[in-house]
């Protein structure tokens, strides 16, 4: 957490902010549970707004990186020309899959107001949908890959962004018996 105004994650007004509207952003924050989830639903409000590069998105079943401000694991982004894709942070480092239809996705974004993600993970399938369109349709067929992991909201460094979280609700699902975890594939 930080103070207002400084660079970083905050609480103001009933929300969760990070990043600023007045200064270069200059390397990447993430604000992330305590705990790890498995299988989820995730429904959660964003708003996102800045100049330059504009990016954010959402962690799932991904760990910090050790003396880092990154974390490593799947991204489900958000920002323009990132909406609907699945990146894989600090791991594989690349984007994984991309939306099947990315013109209905922008079409669903209203840019710099808010926008609601609802993201599950189930298995090794990972889906989402902003603003009910859906975004990610998902399988995981690499087999050493964790499907558990903490959820977190991501500020990307490279420009003047600010990213504010709202109404963010976890359902957590049934577990997947013999899932590769973090800890089972000696990660982080």
């Amino acid at each position: 957490m930080c103070s207002r105004g400084a660079v970083g994650f905050w609480v103001e007004g009933g929300e969760i902010r990070g990043g600023s509207a007045t200064q270069n952003v200059p390397r990447n924050f993430f604000l992330a549970t305590v705990r790890p989830y498995q299988n989820f639903e995730l429904r959660v409000k964003l708003r996102l707004t800045g100049t330059g590069f504009v990016n954010s998105g959402v962690q799932i079943r991904s760990v910090r990186v050790p003396n880092s401000t990154e974390m490593s694991g799947y991204q489900v982004d958000y920002g323009p020309g990132w909406y609907g894709k699945l990146y894989d942070e600090s791991r594989r480092n690349r984007v994984i899959a991309d939306s099947a239809d990315p013109k209905a996705v922008q079409a669903a974004i209203k840019e710099g107001e808010w926008n609601e993600y609802r993201i599950r993970a189930e298995g090794p399938r990972i889906r989402s949908w902003i603003n009910g369109v859906p975004a990610l349709d998902y399988t995981e067929a690499e087999p050493d890959i964790a499907q558990d992991g903490r959820i977190g909201v991501q500020v990307h460094g490279g420009g003047v962004a600010r990213v504010e979280v709202k109404e963010v609700f976890i359902e957590e699902l049934s577990p997947t018996p013999n899932a590769p975890t973090w800890e089972k594939l000696g990660g982080y």
